[in-house]
């Protein structure tokens, strides 16, 4: 009897016409059926954010020969969405993948990303994700040394499923001489931001952001540490963000009844 291939949903942030996503797409349709919904222009830095006050398009497209796909004029997690209520239709695809992102989402960048937000919703949607990043903004950026780790992370998902209200966030060193992967924890980093300050036409001042990030955390067991040794960093992720260790110390707050 022939096994049936499993259905996979493909989402990005970088836009349905990124080189990242159609790198991931070609991994994908080795492994199983693919669909695509991703945005129609860029929405990098948007986080878990979602369209309420205006309407959402979804297009149907034809962009590279036999794959089912679609362009939105929604974020990523907007993507996810429709994809399982309008396209699937309520029947879970057996696999979410998002990226190949242009540029890394390890340590704290997990909480800004719409690369891993979109796969952040696949999870919420009981469905197993993945979020895939690779260490290079460039256009032309790249990935083949990517593919194969592409190939097994989402085999041993596919087989093996993933622990409930868990995904996973993979990150990509841009060398070539990859050492393998490394299961690791986010490290602790943060960003500090500068604005530059300018003056339009108008006399009107505005401002782009800028700055460098720093990174505190100096364990060999994180995401930073493994992509600066030249491995593959695969940091299981969770969304429920309540910080348990805490409970037990605000419980012995006094408050007024």
């Amino acid at each position: 009897m022939t096994k049936k291939k499993p259905t996979i949903l493909v989402v990005n942030d970088d836009g349905i016409t990124a080189p990242g996503i159609r790198v991931l797409i070609e991994e994908m349709q080795l492994i199983g059926h693919v669909i695509v919904v991703a945005p129609d222009s860029p929405q990098s830095g948007m986080g878990h954010a979602i369209t309420i006050g205006k309407p959402l398009r979804l297009d149907k497209i034809e962009l590279y020969d036999g794959v089912e796909m679609y362009k939105c004029s929604g974020t990523p997690v907007d993507c996810v969405k429709l994809a399982v209520n309008k396209i699937f239709k309520g029947n879970k695809p057996d696999l979410c993948v998002s990226g190949i992102n242009h540029g890394l989402n390890n340590s704290i960048n997990v909480l800004y990303s719409g690369t891993m937000s979109a796969a952040v919703e696949g999870a919420i949607e009981h469905i197993p994700s993945i979020g895939f990043s690779l260490d290079d903004f460039s256009y032309h950026a790249d990935f083949e040394h990517c593919r194969k780790f592409i190939q097994q992370i989402a085999k041993q998902v596919l087989e093996n499923g993933l622990p409930t209200n868990t995904l996973l966030n993979v990150n990509f060193p841009k060398t070539k001489e990859l050492k393998g992967i490394k299961i690791c924890r986010q490290a602790g980093a943060h960003w500090v931001e500068e604005f530059d300050e300018r003056v339009d036409p108008h006399n009107r001042d505005y401002y782009w952001m800028t700055g460098k990030f720093e990174l505190q955390d100096k364990g060999e067991d994180t995401d930073c540490y493994a992509l600066e040794h030249n491995y593959v960093s695969v940091v299981p992720v969770q969304f429920d963000m309540t910080a348990h260790h805490a409970i037990p110390e605000l419980n012995t707050w006094t408050f007024d009844r």
